[in-house]
């Protein structure tokens, strides 16, 4: 089965309600649904075949990427974080729409390239009082993406899956905030960290799709918020 219909599959079973046991860092993604504000990102699959992997491990096809941004340095919110492109939902959108919108105003991404292959679970970001729809997407036609806005990005990427899944580039994240600590499964890639709400979507995704392979969780990566 290709990656796609893998994508396809897992899409559907979320649309239907008959996935497997959800992924207990998903679960623990809650918000109150009475007073969140709702938001949509767009996990944007797809054949990069001109930038190879940097792991020679048989852990996914080489040119297969999913589509990152790093936010700008200077946001209020989640500064420097690595994220999905996407945003809040807008009066008498979708969450499909605004997935799509946002990644426009954000990588300057052809929607017309994009298949939608479906959503998944809602899952909260408490720290902004989010509930977030995921949008799975491939990308038949791929267009450039670039930053729109360094007001708002840093950098717009596109990551080998194979990189992301290689045990080398997986580490544990752990901030300090308010007196608390936050873990979270984490990706070492492009030269930044993907951890927090990305590293634990992209963490339980894989996983779901039987894509992810054992990796050292023991090894942390401290982060500086």
């Amino acid at each position: 089965m290709s990656a796609r219909e893998d994508l396809i599959n897992l899409a559907r079973k979320a649309e239907s309600g008959s996935a497997s046991a959800p992924d207990p860092l998903w679960a623990a993604l809650t918000v109150d649904a009475r007073r969140a504000r709702r938001a949509a990102v767009l996990m944007l699959f797809g054949a990069l075949d001109n930038v190879p992997a940097a792991s020679d491990k048989p852990l996914a096809p080489a040119d297969l990427d999913v589509l990152l941004l790093e936010r700008a340095h200077t946001l209020d919110s989640h500064p420097g974080q690595v994220a999905f492109p996407g945003g809040s939902i807008d009066a008498r959108e979708t969450p499909v729409q605004a997935a799509l919108r946002e990644a426009v105003e954000e990588t300057g991404l052809d929607v017309d390239g994009v298949e939608v292959l479906g959503r998944l679970q809602e899952l909260g970001l408490a720290h902004s009082n989010f509930l977030v729809t995921p949008v799975l997407g491939w990308w038949r036609s791929p267009s450039p993406v670039r930053v729109v806005d360094y007001a708002e990005s840093a950098q717009v990427f596109r990551v080998p899956v194979r990189d992301l899944l290689d045990p080398d580039n997986r580490v544990m994240a752990t901030a300090h905030r308010a007196g608390r600590t936050f873990d979270s499964p984490a990706f070492t890639v492009n030269g930044v960290v993907v951890w927090g709400f990305t590293g634990i979507v992209l963490n339980g995704l894989f996983e779901q799709l039987g894509w992810a392979v054992p990796w050292d969780r023991s090894r942390v990566h401290p982060i500086g918020v």
